[in-house]
């Protein structure tokens, strides 16, 4: 019996922050149906990857679900959302808070149907504010949270390609959900759970913040460098790149002594992190004469056996052919529709000892489940095919 069996899950989600926090549920092994316009979503098709043109990032994100389409202002498609609201633990929604009664997702309407539901919407900037009805995506939450800025060599800012906002926020809202069952367990009772993309970058980013609200450092980009020890670098190897952070007195004694600089630790300008941090071009410089004239593998080899954290700058084919991650089984040969080979989907990066997730179906096609769904709600064949006929579904 999976964690989550008997929990169902509406996910109005798109693109990565709703939907993601839906999929963590539906690992361990919540009743997840993505609800999307008849046609399917503008996020099926992002990045495409099979013939179908279906992206890589829906592909991962939408394992483990069932799909209705369903159009809401149509003839009998308010009854089929009643219905299945009637039935559900919890709806998944990521748009500013003033679209919810648009969509009739407030909180208010789905409570007054299903008194125990737990409503989650993961919007851009949160349900106050002057910007709580703007839309935004991952870049916007990394530039306003001071990641973007301090970010790159300095003359122009960076923003990672990686979308740690969107997860992260997905993240958030997955936590939020659990807590919010558990309180269920003891009181009966739903509730709202409000996230945002901004919140969740100012939430991971917060010791920049936190330290410019007290000491006014006005921290600049340095680079891969760190601003809070040393020596935290990427460095050119002899068929590569490797990256190295040290942190703590026990690991830069370390690396003295393994690039030959005993010196240092006598050195006041290297005498704790932060100074080290602040000093850290020198530390690189010392570091790279060290590295130059060696393999990735060979320095690798000598900074692990020293306990120093360090590893290789793995492009994407890489990363999947490191015998590290293959060792973890962390991705999963999934047949997808419209691929003639299996795709590697990834599992949660967490394992549990005696309810682990597990990925029991593939992303479902546009519709695939229109009629099992609406069965189970308790439409009969006729009023299906009628349905289908109104276009509601």
């Amino acid at each position: 019996m999976a964690a989550l069996d008997n929990i169902r899950v509406l996910d109005f989600g798109r693109y990565v922050a709703g939907p993601y926090c839906a999929t963590l549920l539906a690992d361990f092994g919540a009743d997840v149906i993505r609800i999307e316009q008849r046609g399917g979503g503008d996020d099926r098709y992002v990045g495409p990857v099979t013939d179908a043109g279906e992206g890589a990032g829906f592909l991962q994100i939408n394992r483990n679900k069932r799909s209705l389409t369903l159009d809401p202002r149509s003839t009998g498609g308010k009854e089929i959302l009643r219905r299945l609201v009637a039935t559900a633990d919890v709806v998944v929604v990521n748009v500013p808070d003033n679209a919810l009664v648009k969509m009739g997702l407030d909180y208010a309407t789905l409570s007054a149907i299903q008194p125990s539901i737990i409503l989650v919407n993961s919007s851009s900037f949160g349900p106050v504010g002057p910007w709580a009805d703007r839309p935004g995506f991952d870049s916007v939450g990394q530039a306003m949270s001071g990641s973007t800025f301090l970010s790159g060599p300095g003359d122009v800012p960076y923003r990672t390609p990686v979308t740690w906002v969107d997860h992260s926020t997905a993240l958030f809202a997955a936590y939020g959900v659990m807590v919010a069952l558990y309180e269920r367990t003891r009181t009966g009772k739903g509730q709202q759970i409000s996230g945002s993309l901004l919140g969740s970058a100012l939430a991971i980013g917060s010791s920049y913040l936190i330290e410019e609200s007290v000491r006014h450092r006005g921290r600049t980009p340095i680079g891969n460098r760190s601003h809070i020890n040393g020596p935290t670098d990427c460095f050119r190897t002899k068929d590569g790149w490797i990256v190295t952070q040290a942190v703590g007195e026990v690991i830069f004694k370390r690396w003295a002594l393994l690039v030959g600089r005993p010196e240092a630790l006598a050195d006041p300008r290297f005498a704790n992190d932060d100074l080290r941090g602040a000093n850290g071009k020198i530390l690189s410089e010392w570091t790279q004469e060290w590295i130059a004239d060696k393999t990735s593998e060979q320095a690798l080899t000598a900074l692990g056996a020293a306990s120093i954290p360090a590893g290789p700058v793995l492009s994407p084919a890489q990363v999947l052919a490191h015998p590290q991650v293959e060792a973890m089984g962390i991705f999963v040969p999934t047949e997808v529709q419209n691929l003639d080979e299996p795709v590697a989907l990834m599992q949660p990066p967490i394992t549990l000892s005696a309810t682990p997730a597990e990925i029991r179906r593939p992303p479902p096609g546009i519709g695939e489940h229109v009629d099992e769904i609406l069965a189970s709600l308790g439409f009969t064949a006729a009023e299906i095919t009628g349905l289908r006929d109104a276009k509601a579904v």
